[in-house]
């Protein structure tokens, strides 16, 4: 959960994004210039951005390496450097295990052998897998299929450093594939099948959260208090920084070197999807690579989704639904979820956040508030 934090923030207004926002946390004011780089800011590659406290401890200790894809980023308080650089580099080599257990992109990978064998024959599976599997399926019941990892089967189409599209006959003939109701789990077996020819599945809207969960476990095993891990878009705070909250903060969807909006989170997961890292402009259109599993196509009522949740499993996976849905049927989904609040942004550029960001006195408004455009 959000500990200490959650209902701290004094003043929530959000005018044009070509000036500055300003509001206060504690008592103290947390000042962003948004549309101008960030002082004191680390900017991460993929969805979200960490600030961190400029005058930062020796004990503080940081490492960081290209894995599944993306940036993955350890972060954590011991006064043992050589203890330090042992729990990380357990992290790391968990973050490439899961990378071989399920990435799309390796052909001797469980992912791989589950969408070549699947549709033929029921495929017994890793214990970890089934869960994953078990949990996507869940939020999928839970949203109504706004988040179905059997996109793929049009997904794969896709070639966004290429930029690649399916036709839109592909589209259609690949369409009727995607429902994860395709997805026959059986527990006595621990095995999946597919009930129709066609279907591959991606865990790139969980795994990553599932990773981070784990590097957050070893560093506990390793009797860490507080640190963070991070992959991409996906974090997860183990404690607080030095007795202070980790600063947040949410990239500006349309201005790679801007802030939209910084949160002060501690013992909790974030986790953001948006639609400007992996895709391409054509003739004005976007295609990024959050597919809709009704169309086949990308999503365009947003630019990004953040969730925080007490953890980034969940995170990740709600972070995708909710963009998938949009602003005002992902906000719903959100204010009926304890312990999830969000922050979305709209294809209009507006601000949208959940009834658990607002001071306690108007958390009895009507959640989804707007901000000006950005």
């Amino acid at each position: 959960m959000w500990s200490l934090h959650r209902n701290s923030i004094r003043q929530l207004s959000f005018p044009r994004l070509a000036g500055r926002w300003e509001f206060s946390y504690c008592g103290s004011s947390l000042l962003s210039t948004v549309g101008s780089p960030m002082r004191y800011l680390l900017l991460l590659p993929v969805f979200l951005v960490l600030t961190f406290p400029v005058n930062t401890q020796a004990e503080w200790f940081k490492k960081q390496d290209s894995i599944m894809g993306t940036q993955i980023t350890v972060e954590f308080w011991d006064k043992d450097n050589a203890h330090a650089r042992k729990c990380a580099e357990r992290v790391f080599i968990e973050m490439r295990r899961i990378d071989a257990l399920m990435s799309p992109y390796r052909p001797e990978s469980e992912l791989s052998l589950i969408n070549r064998q699947a549709a033929k024959q029921s495929v017994e599976v890793s214990q970890e897998m089934f869960n994953l599997l078990q949990k996507s399926i869940r939020i999928s019941e839970l949203s109504d299929g706004a988040f179905d990892i059997t996109f793929s089967s049009v997904g794969h189409l896709y070639d966004y450093r290429q930029r690649v599209k399916p036709s839109e006959q592909q589209i259609q003939n690949s369409l009727e594939a995607i429902n994860y109701q395709h997805i026959q789990l059986d527990k006595k077996t621990r095995s999946v099948y597919f009930a129709r020819q066609g279907v591959r599945i991606d865990l790139g809207g969980i795994a990553k959260g599932h990773a981070v969960d784990n590097g957050i476990a070893i560093l506990k095993n390793c009797g860490i208090k507080g640190g963070l891990v991070s992959a991409g878009g996906d974090s997860r705070i183990l404690g607080d920084r030095g007795n202070r909250p980790w600063m947040m903060g949410i990239r500006h969807p349309r201005k790679k070197q801007a802030v939209a909006v910084k949160l002060p989170l501690s013992d909790s997961a974030i986790s953001t999807s948006g639609d400007y890292e992996r895709y391409f402009i054509e003739n004005g259109e976007r295609h990024h690579h959050i597919i809709s599993p009704k169309t086949g196509r990308s999503v365009t009522s947003s630019w990004s989704a953040t969730v925080i949740a007490s953890d980034a499993t969940t995170s990740d996976a709600l972070s995708t639904t909710v963009f998938v849905l949009g602003p005002k049927r992902g906000m719903e989904l959100v204010e009926n979820l304890p312990g999830i609040d969000a922050v979305i942004i709209d294809a209009a550029g507006q601000m949208h956040y959940s009834s658990g960001l607002m001071v306690p006195e108007t958390n009895s408004e009507k959640a989804g508030q707007t901000s000006q455009a950005m």
